[in-house]
């Protein structure tokens, strides 16, 4: 793991490409199962996420690696509570309603995270992230608005819909406890806690996935989803951030949005609605525009100053 130090610039861009192109698969995985749904997907997808971290995380770092986790910070525990809600709510809305949707709607996350972040800790923001939350504000309103009236759109979408929002809720609530820990001197540990999130997700969903009725296939796709759609792009992110700057991490990881709409509809079939495109093309805009000015002005402000 320490190789990521050396690692080229252009190595650690392709390597963020890689693991936004693992963590789009969610959705096409989704549509390969035959009889497993709802809360049991979501129980076998945490529960193969535990397995993996338990294997990856003494690897990683050290065998006493469980010894030193945070159990008695209240930060931790909330952590592990947003990234339990986060797996829970991703999965349950992919079964409910499009892939395309349910991807939009999380993208908001860095916006909502921001807003977040103005409400707790004061941070101005600046105008263009303003803008922003407007603008995706108003791509998701279209995108909602568009199932108003619509005879395809069932109550079980609606549900999946207000579901999927649970995901940039709950990453929002958890890179501000994370900002927050980082402020005061204690930063959190952010790998403890999604073993602990998916051990929630687990415990909270199993007696919903009782009794079980995947096939051996469909545990052979989501044991897929544990590990390769999580656990190892997630290790591949946090080395490519080492050598990335964070608004190139932002912008790399929108990919996933692209790659996972392709990827279903291309493979599953499943054409995005035009609400859906349309109003996913502000959110998205929104975001890229953000993170392009950010990045923008972050390199200006950096670059030295010449002779007079």
């Amino acid at each position: 793991m320490s190789a990521a130090g050396v690692w080229s610039h252009t190595r650690a861009v392709w390597v963020m490409v890689l693991a936004a192109l693992m963590w789009s698969s969610a959705g096409v995985v989704t549509r390969q199962l035959h009889s497993a749904q709802g809360f049991e997907v979501t129980f076998w997808r945490s529960f193969f996420t535990v397995l993996a971290l338990l294997v990856i995380l003494p690897l990683w770092q050290g065998a006493g690696v469980f010894r030193r986790f945070p159990g008695r910070r209240g930060a931790f525990w909330l952590a592990g509570l947003c990234w339990a809600t986060m797996f829970t709510a991703f999965m349950v809305a992919l079964t409910m309603t499009g892939v395309a949707r349910v991807l939009v709607t999380m993208a908001v996350a860095p916006l909502l995270t921001a807003l977040l972040s103005r409400m707790v800790t004061g941070h101005r923001l600046p105008t263009r992230t303003w803008v922003a939350i407007a603008v995706a504000g108003a791509g998701m309103a279209w995108m909602f608005a568009g199932q108003l009236g619509g005879q395809s759109s069932s109550g079980r979408e609606w549900l999946g819909s207000v579901l999927a929002l649970g995901v940039p809720l709950a990453a929002a609530v958890h890179w501000t406890i994370a900002q927050r820990s980082q402020a005061e001197g204690e930063p959190l540990d952010l790998v403890p806690s999604v073993l602990l999130g998916a051990v929630m997700s687990s415990a909270f969903t199993l007696p919903l996935a009782w009794p079980f009725q995947a096939t051996g296939g469909d545990l052979a796709w989501l044991a897929f989803l544990g590990l390769a759609q999580l656990e190892i792009p997630c290790v591949l992110a946090v080395l490519a951030a080492r050598v990335l700057a964070a608004a190139e991490v932002s912008l790399l990881g929108l990919l996933e949005i692209v790659f996972g709409i392709a990827l279903v509809w291309l493979i599953a079939g499943e054409a995005p609605r035009p609400e859906v495109l349309r109003g996913g093309t502000l959110v998205i805009g929104a975001l890229l525009a953000n993170e392009l000015l950010g990045w923008h002005s972050a390199r200006r402000q950096a670059a030295p100053i010449g002779p007079a």
